[in-house]
């Protein structure tokens, strides 16, 4: 059989789609459907279910997709950083949320790099959990850190840490609230603070405000920045209220630049996962790094 049947049928199985797979090989779409349907009539199944909206492969296209990738991408890795020893480092792609990428994974991950002439060379790019899940299928990435839970074969998710939720504020806040009158009433005495969000919708609040008061907020967003670290500077300088990982934000308490206006006896929780595509943990750079931020990550508080 031909390899590069197999890899284009690879490509598209990651990428769920000929166009995006055509972009990512270097083909135009019809050599992509064409070399397809070659692999197809050679193993006379059909390997993928043509839909308006990308393709979904057959239990068929599944099967052959794990049998395969991980012989391919490890023949990929021998081309890419060849025999000798004293090769070019090999490049790990890392794709995760900002802050959590920033302040966490990134620290880690650099202690590896170039150490012992069995490092590697790092990239890392940020976006919310869609646009990396997507990133890491179309082969864009070889790691990513997510709070979505991916669905299917294709990609496979390992709980990294869990992280604590905080519902902090500048303490001039308390001293105008009273802290036993934010005791005594939690979010009633809280509904007409500022808020300081990452977006309109007041993710971070609304979830808290959920699991912690069991109603919805009736603030609305007095600021809005899409970075948790700017998140907690405006709150920092008394713009609002704001719900922050504790990892984040735990400094800022230490010195007293915010205080927790709450304390629930079970805080608001959400997990990370280091995710992969499926077999690609037969790369030994991929799969150092998932181990490393696996060990980091069972120090994390």
């Amino acid at each position: 059989m031909d390899l590069a049947l197999l890899r284009t049928f690879v490509t598209v199985h990651r990428a769920g789609s000929f166009t995006r797979a055509a972009a990512l090989l270097g083909l135009s779409q019809p050599a992509v459907t064409s070399q397809i349907r070659t692999l197809e009539r050679q193993l006379g199944r059909p390997l993928f279910l043509r839909q308006a909206r990308g393709v979904t492969p057959t239990t068929i296209g599944d099967e052959l997709a794990h049998k395969a990738a991980p012989h391919l991408d490890a023949l990929v890795e021998i081309t890419e950083t060849g025999l000798d020893a004293d090769s070019s480092l090999r490049t790990l792609h890392l794709a995760g949320p900002p802050e959590f990428t920033a302040e966490r994974a990134l620290p880690a991950l650099t202690e590896l790099i170039g150490d012992d002439g069995h490092g590697f060379a790092l990239r890392a790019s940020f976006g919310n959990a869609e646009e990396t899940l997507e990133g890491l299928a179309a082969g864009h990435h070889d790691l990513a850190i997510t709070t979505a839970r991916p669905r299917g074969a294709l990609l496979t998710a390992t709980p990294l840490c869990d992280e604590e939720h905080v519902l902090v504020a500048a303490p001039r806040w308390v001293a105008r609230i009273g802290s036993d009158t934010l005791r005594g009433r939690g979010a009633p005495a809280l509904e007409n603070l500022p808020v300081v969000e990452v977006h309109e919708s007041l993710p971070f609040i609304a979830r808290y405000w959920a699991s912690v008061f069991d109603s919805l907020p009736a603030a609305s967003g007095t600021v809005i920045v899409p970075d948790l670290r700017a998140v907690l500077a405006c709150a920092t300088t008394g713009a609002g209220l704001a719900v922050l990982p504790r990892y984040l934000c735990g400094p800022a308490l230490e010195r007293g630049d915010v205080v927790a206006l709450s304390e629930p006896p079970v805080p608001p929780l959400r997990t990370y996962f280091l995710v992969v595509r499926t077999g690609t943990l037969a790369m030994p750079h991929i799969a150092r790094a998932h181990e490393w931020l696996m060990r980091a990550a069972a120090g994390w508080s």
